[in-house]
Parts: structure tokens; C-alpha cells; sequence
């Protein structure tokens, strides 16, 4: 017999659209969340459609109910979702959220156990509370454009759409917190966060430059910002990363590129002096390093204990023998689209398995049977659909 998931005992319902919000909802549908995503019957922000690639992969693991959260018995037949559900998931703006009546003080007198998870673009109140946010106007809000990208470049956009993760990711633990809370208290929890949160909160060590130091931090490229030599650095085919910052990393470095004269240089011999002749020392180390190829200087380095990897497209990311190992990329059967690979969740824990159950729903697939296991009977669920309060056939 298979052991339940450690969440399948929770049910979620998600109100969310575009990517922040079913990033959160996502790591918990993996971990076996019962998993109501109730749509509009407009339709939400999906770009690309609902085959896209982003799409099959958000929202796998998930369940489609369409409601008219506009129509008056929409409204009314979510709140009876709410009366058994342990956690209700949204990213709408703030005045909106309050006037459908789904904000926490509203939630909690439905059920008082009920959790309810927020994202927003800058902040549930505040100068910017009402405006609305996306991935890259967070980024440069929230700074990360300005530590990314070569010096003097001009600010540069994050290659993935990191404030969205990151608040994605924060919403998550923030709800598994609240849960566990709940367990002792019996009570519920409004837990928000907001993308500008989320990237001031990723600035990490930089921001503490400047909160604990008064250090503005500059674009570094691919130099680390503050040690070194550790970036990234070209050979005589391609580019690797390398990390020999100091102490015995650092003389297995120029042991292994047969410079050992730089452990007693007084331009390199400390971490100091490294970083105050940061260009000098990169320049010399790049001469060294077109002496062999990127997949040889990786096997030499990583030999000695330097740590040393490929600069991999993401094509060669999915062909790497130890990604491979990981089986990050998981295979599942998709109603229209067929057989199809998606990423697996990052995180393990040894003796449960996070795999993909489901697809991603096609819309509104699930409507009756969801209302079913609510409690709405057959004659409530067609009068609800002949008022066009929900929709109980998918596209």
C-alpha cells in the first residue's frame, strides 16, 4: 500500500494567476496537497496558452473548478469551498480581494481554521499598495538590476523571473509555518508577502552591505563581489566557473595552472591584495587557462578539489550526466498534449516521493467532481450551472 504524502491530509484552494501565485500553490500540490484551482470563465493570465510549456509545468498536480467569482452564488458556493478547507491562496490586489469578500477577517468568519496565503506586487498597504507588480518592475524596485550584469553595463534583468519564484518559494514556507502553528493553536493565519519583499529579501549579503556597512554594492559581472578569484573565466574553447578564493583552494589553483611564484606575489598572495588586483590577476589566470579545453580544466580542477563546472546552455543542462542522475526532468501523460517531460521539485526528502500525479487540468475538467467531494449535490450543482455560476464541462 502507498503511504499518503505528507500534505494529502491538507486542501488548498487557489485563486492565483500568472506565476508567483501558483508557485507557491505548486510546492504544495507536489508535496500532495488536495488542490482546487478555481478559474474564471474568462479565462486568466496564461501566456502561451494552457499547452505552453510554462503552463504544463506550473500547474500540474492540480484540479480545475471554474467559478464566476463575479456572480453573487459564485461567491456563495466558494465560501462553502472555505468551510473545509485548511488554506486559501491569492494574488489579487488588495481592494479587490476585500470586496469579493475572500480577505482574511471575511475567510475567517466562514472558518476560523482557515489559512490564507497572499502575494502582491509591493505590499498588502503602503504608498504602493494598490499599484499593481510584475517580475521586472520588482527587480529594479527591489535592486537586484543594479548588482546584475557586467560593470558599467547598465542594469540587467535576472535571467528567470526571480521575484516571482522567490515570492513564490517565501509564500510556501510561510504557509507550512502557519500550519504547523495551527496544529497547537487551532487557529488560522493571514501569511503575505509581495515581490519587492522577496527581491530585497534575495539581495541577501549585498543588502547587508549597505544596512550594516553603508557599502552600495556595484555591478561585479561574473566576479564574485567580493572574493576571488571565483567567477567566470574562458579557456581555450568556452568558459568554466571556478571558485579558489583562498587558503588551500587557492594553492591547489596555482599548484594545478603551474604558477606557484603567485602564492608568494604580493599582488595575490592574501585575499586582500587578490581583490584589489582583481583585473590584473583575471587576466593572468585566462592566459593559463587557454592552455586546455573547458571539459578538461573542469576534470583537472575538480581532481585537486578546486571547484570547477561547464557554463552549460540550458539544453546542456538537461544532457549532464549528474543532472540525468537527479531526473530532474519528469515524464508525464497529458490529455492533449501528450507525452511530455516537466521539472521535478527541487527538494527531497528520502522515503517520500514528490512525483507528478497529474497533468495540468484542462479547464474547468474537474468542476463537478470537486463540487461533489465538497458536498454540493447533483441538483445544486446543475441549478449552480445553469445560473452560470460555475461550469462543469471543460474546454
Amino acid at each position: 500500500m502507498t503511504e499518503p504524502l505528507p500534505l494529502s491530509d491538507v486542501t488548498v484552494i487557489d485563486l492565483t494567476i500568472a506565476r508567483a501565485g501558483p508557485t507557491a500553490v505548486r510546492q504544495l500540490a507536489d508535496w500532495g496537497a488536495n488542490v482546487v484551482r478555481v478559474e474564471s470563465p474568462e479565462g486568466g493570465f496564461e501566456a502561451g496558452g494552457r499547452s505552453s510549456p510554462d503552463y504544463l509545468n506550473l500547474h500540474r498536480n492540480k484540479r480545475s473548478l471554474i467559478v464566476d467569482l463575479k456572480h453573487p452564488d459564485g461567491r456563495a458556493a466558494l465560501h462553502r469551498l472555505v468551510q473545509s478547507a485548511d488554506v486559501l491562496v491569492e494574488n489579487m490586489r488588495s481592494a479587490v480581494k476585500y470586496k469579493l469578500g475572500f480577505d482574511f477577517e471575511s475567510l475567517s468568519k466562514v472558518n476560523p481554521r482557515i489559512i490564507l496565503g497572499s502575494i502582491s506586487g509591493f505590499g498588502q498597504d503602503g504608498p504602493y499598495g494598490q499599484r499593481g507588480g510584475v517580475d521586472q518592475i520588482a527587480q529594479g524596485l527591489g535592486g537586484m538590476m543594479s548588482v546584475t550584469g557586467l560593470p558599467e553595463q547598465g542594469p540587467v534583468r535576472a535571467g528567470v523571473a526571480i521575484s516571482d519564484i522567490t515570492a513564490g518559494l517565501q509564500l510556501a514556507i510561510g504557509i507550512l509555518t502557519a500550519l504547523h502553528e495551527r496544529q497547537r493553536t487551532g487557529k488560522g493565519r493571514w501569511v503575505h508577502t509581495s515581490l519587492l519583499e522577496s527581491m530585497i529579501g534575495m539581495l541577501d549579503f549585498q543588502a547587508a552591505r549597505w544596512t550594516v556597512a553603508g557599502d552600495n554594492p556595484p555591478q561585479e559581472g561574473n566576479d564574485h563581489p567580493t572574493l576571488g578569484p571565483m567567477g567566470m573565466y574562458k579557456t581555450r574553447d568556452g568558459y568554466i566557473n571556478l571558485a579558489a578564493s583562498g587558503g588551500r583552494l587557492w594553492e591547489a589553483f596555482c599548484h594545478e595552472l603551474g604558477v606557484d611564484s603567485w602564492l608568494d606575489d604580493p599582488r595575490f598572495s592574501t585575499v586582500s591584495s587578490r581583490r584589489t588586483n582583481k583585473a590584473e590577476l583575471n587576466q593572468l589566470i585566462e592566459a593559463r587557462l587557454h592552455d586546455d579545453t573547458s571539459e578538461n580544466w573542469v576534470i583537472r580542477l575538480n581532481a585537486v578539489g578546486v571547484p570547477c563546472g561547464p557554463v552549460n546552455t540550458v539544453a546542456e543542462v538537461f544532457d549532464d550526466p549528474q543532472v540525468q542522475y537527479l531526473e530532474m526532468a519528469k515524464p508525464v501523460e497529458h490529455p492533449i498534449s501528450g507525452h511530455i517531460e516537466i521539472l521535478k521539485n527541487a527538494t527531497n526528502i528520502e522515503g517520500v516521493s514528490s512525483d507528478i500525479r497529474m497533468p495540468s487540468p484542462l479547464k474547468g475538467e474537474h468542476s463537478r467532481e470537486l463540487l461533489s467531494e465538497f458536498g454540493f449535490t447533483e441538483d445544486e450543482i446543475d441549478r449552480l450551472a445553469q445560473s452560470e455560476a460555475i461550469q462543469v464541462h471543460p474546454e
